[in-house]
Parts: C-alpha cells; sequence; structure tokens
C-alpha cells in the first residue's frame, strides 16, 4: 500500500494498524560524525545539519512504506532512553567520576547487565541518584518532537510518535536500595515518588507541545518473565521483597507517573527482551506470567509486544486482554534480513483473533478491532542498529503495511 492510498483511508487515532516501534537504522555517516563529536574531534554544530537530513529522509521511508505512525528514527539520540533521566536535577553518570565506581551495584543476574558482564564489559551511561530528584524545567525530548512538526504538514502533527525513556530504567538494573546513594533516599518509594513528580512534568511539557501520541519503551517488565532473572532473584540474600511484590511496585510507580495524563494523549508500553548491537537478546520468556496484571492494572492504552520468536511464548496471554485496550502484535522480526510470508504473517494474527475471541467471548470484529502489527522491536535501539541493511528494513516495514492491508483493508 502506498503512502497516498494509506493517506486516503478512513482517518485513525493511534495506534495504527501497521506500526514500527520508533528506531530506525541510522546512516553510517550520521554515527560516524556523533562519535566525532562525543570523540571532541567535531564540534556539536556540525551534526546538527546532518542528523536533520537524516531525520527527512527516515520520515520519507516512512511515508513511502504507508506507515501513519511518523517518529524521527531516534536519530537525535545514540541509544533508544535518550536523555532524560541523566538531566533530571539530582542524577549524575557516576561512570564519568575520576576513579569510577563499586561495580556491585548491579544486579548480576539482570538479563541486561549479566549479557555485559559475560562480554567482560559493563553498561553504559550508569546513572543514579546522588542528590533529591527534580525536573529541571527543560525536556531533553521537546526538540525531537518540534523538528518533526517543522517538516510535516499540521494535520499530520497528531500522529507524531515519541519514545519515551522506561521510569523503571535505572532502577531495575542496580541491586535494593542502589539506584541512590545512601542518605538520599530512604526508601524506593521516596525515589519513586520523586521521580514520577519529574514523569508527570515532562508529559505535561511534551502535551502543553502538541505530542498526543508517545511510547515507553521498557525491556525490564518482560525480564520478570525470564526464568533465569526470577531465579537469580530469589538467591539474591540483599532482596528485601518477592519478585512478584517487585513487580507490583513497578506497576504503581508506572502508574504514578502517567496516570494523570490529559484523555487525548495516546500511551503505550513496549515489552521486548533486548535488543543490542549485533541483532542480540538479552532474555526469554512467555508473557503469561505477568500478563494478568500488566494488561488490567497498568494504565496504559496500547500494549506493543514482541511476538516474532518462540522466546516470546504464543498469544495465550492475550486472554486477559479487557476490552478497551490494543494490543500490536510484533510478529514481524527486525533484527535479521529475513523476509517472512505475507499469508504466514496474517495467519499469525488470525490466531491471535481467535485467542481473544476464545478467551474472552468477544467477536472476531471486536477482537481485530483491538489489534495491530508491527515489527517486534526497533530497528537500532543502539546507534550501530541490528544486522540488517537499510533495503531490509524498508521490505520488512512495507510487509507490515501488506499484511495490515490484508487483515484490516482501507484502514491506516
Amino acid at each position: 500500500m502506498s503512502s497516498a492510498s494509506a493517506a486516503a483511508a478512513p482517518p485513525r487515532n493511534p495506534p495504527f494498524r501497521a506500526e514500527h516501534i520508533g528506531s530506525l537504522l541510522r546512516p553510517d555517516h550520521l554515527v560516524k560524525k556523533r562519535y566525532e563529536v562525543a570523540a571532541g574531534t567535531a564540534k556539536p554544530e556540525e551534526l546538527v545539519p546532518i542528523e536533520q537530513e537524516a531525520i527527512k529522509e527516515v520520515v520519507k521511508l516512512q511515508q513511502d512504506c504507508g506507515i501513519e505512525s511518523i517518529t524521527n528514527g531516534e536519530y537525535s539520540r545514540h541509544q533508544f532512553w535518550g536523555t532524560f533521566m541523566e538531566t533530571l536535577n539530582g542524577m549524575e553518570e557516576i561512570n564519568l567520576r575520576e576513579g569510577g565506581y563499586d561495580q556491585s551495584i548491579f544486579r548480576a543476574y539482570a538479563p541486561d547487565v549479566k549479557s555485559f558482564m559475560h562480554e567482560k564489559t559493563i553498561p553504559n551511561q550508569v546513572t543514579v541518584a546522588t542528590g533529591k530528584l527534580s525536573h529541571t524545567g527543560k525536556s531533553t525530548f521537546l526538540p525531537e518532537l518540534q523538528y518533526l512538526q517543522s517538516i510535516l504538514p499540521k494535520e499530520k502533527h497528531k500522529n507524531i510518535k515519541l519514545t519515551l525513556t522506561s521510569p523503571s530504567w535505572y532502577h531495575f538494573r542496580y541491586g535494593p536500595g542502589k539506584a541512590y546513594l545512601p542518605g538520599v533516599y530512604a526508601t524506593d518509594d521516596e525515589y519513586f515518588s520523586d521521580l514520577a513528580k519529574a514523569y508527570q512534568t515532562e508529559l505535561k511539557i511534551l502535551y502543553d507541545a502538541g505530542l498526543r501520541n508517545a511510547q515507553i519503551d521498557d525491556p525490564n517488565l518482560a525480564y520478570f518473565c525470564s526464568e533465569a532473572m526470577l531465579a537469580g532473584w530469589r538467591e539474591d540474600k540483599e532482596n528485601f521483597q518477592t519478585a512478584d511484590e517487585q513487580f507490583d511496585a513497578y506497576v504503581k510507580f508506572y502508574n504514578a507517573c502517567i496516570g494523570k495524563r490529559e484523555r487525548d494523549f495516546h500511551l503505550g508500553i513496549h515489552l521486548c527482551r533486548g535488543n543490542y548491537m549485533g541483532s542480540k537478546h538479552f532474555s526469554e520468556g512467555a508473557y503469561d506470567r505477568i500478563a494478568r496484571k500488566l494488561f488490567n492494572e497498568l494504565d496504559v492504552s496500547t500494549y506493543y509486544l514482541e511476538y516474532d520468536t518462540p522466546r516470546a511464548g504464543g498469544f495465550e496471554p492475550l486472554k486477559y486482554l479487557p476490552a478497551g485496550k490494543r494490543v500490536v502484535l510484533g510478529v514481524v522480526t527486525s533484527k535479521f534480513p529475513e523476509l517472512k510470508d505475507v499469508d504466514e504473517m496474517v495467519g499469525r494474527v488470525e490466531k491471535a483473533v481467535r485467542v481473544i475471541v476464545e478467551g474472552t467471548g468477544r467477536s472476531r470484529e471486536q477482537a481485530l478491532a483491538q489489534l495491530s502489527v508491527s515489527p517486534q522491536c526497533g530497528f537500532a535501539s543502539h546507534a550501530e542498529g541490528n544486522s540488517l541493511g537499510w533495503g531490509d528494513m524498508k521490505r520488512k516495514l512495507e510487509l507490515v503495511r501488506r499484511v495490515a492491508e490484508r487483515v484490516w483493508p482501507g484502514e491506516a
């Protein structure tokens, strides 16, 4: 389906039938220039025109593929979570301190940390609260939104999707009480309370600037599906609560961060199992263990779920999806060049529909109305991207659009 035919389809609010998760492959010259700026061999202003031209190109790609939910490909970032946490009052990247830091602050069994340690490296941007947290009043995501608004017609501004940092990103990877320095917070609840206020401020700034479509990227919640992680949690004598209690605490924390948004502000959450350089994943495990609570207690409108390989389990958890909420089925892999058959992908969607129908008693039409399709994750959560090329990515997005047109003909 061309961008012209997608534009002619009936208007629709997000999520659209054909979606993608946000990050797209960056051109080599953009990646190179960003590294030069980071190394001090190029001036920051040299990056701006290169970045903006690349964003124009990737916006055109999305439109050519018939994708209505437009992102900047995360081209203004080095990695998917951006710089929200790092720029809050009270947050510090302690890895930049002279002399480094004690690596024992990490949960060794946290899937991403475990993968890094296996390769004898440490995660980038080791950021903790060294003082009370608060928003500075200046959003580092706002320029991304404003530039997209400047190059898109006003009627398309509501389609702009901004990907946001997981509130739990710099909490889960550290051991109990180690997301903040001693004396800064006495409990997680105090830390969560201040961070939630900062998150609410961020969302208000973006909403007031015209953002109506956002997606939180959170691998952490899916880690609670990993048997290896759960075993590590049980063995960790420092934990003062069970994994289930921690999951409950995160849901409560999330709702404090996002629950007060305006009704016309579409907010979704993407859960995956890692998407690192060289198309690596960090964990495995089906959504069954968390699905009932995730779907019924987390105050988001849409769940973007990874469903491209058996490691994500089957569609059975969709029987817990309540009416009024949506799921974007990530059935197309973004990790490798292999292109699946359209009929196979349509069949996957139909299987998900049957699970919802049988599990909830809703009609097929009602179940279909709750679903969309997408790649299972971004194409470049980090600067270097996954193990495929620009042409492969384009064909993947076109496949998503073709599947959507087969399942929901005439809908964007």
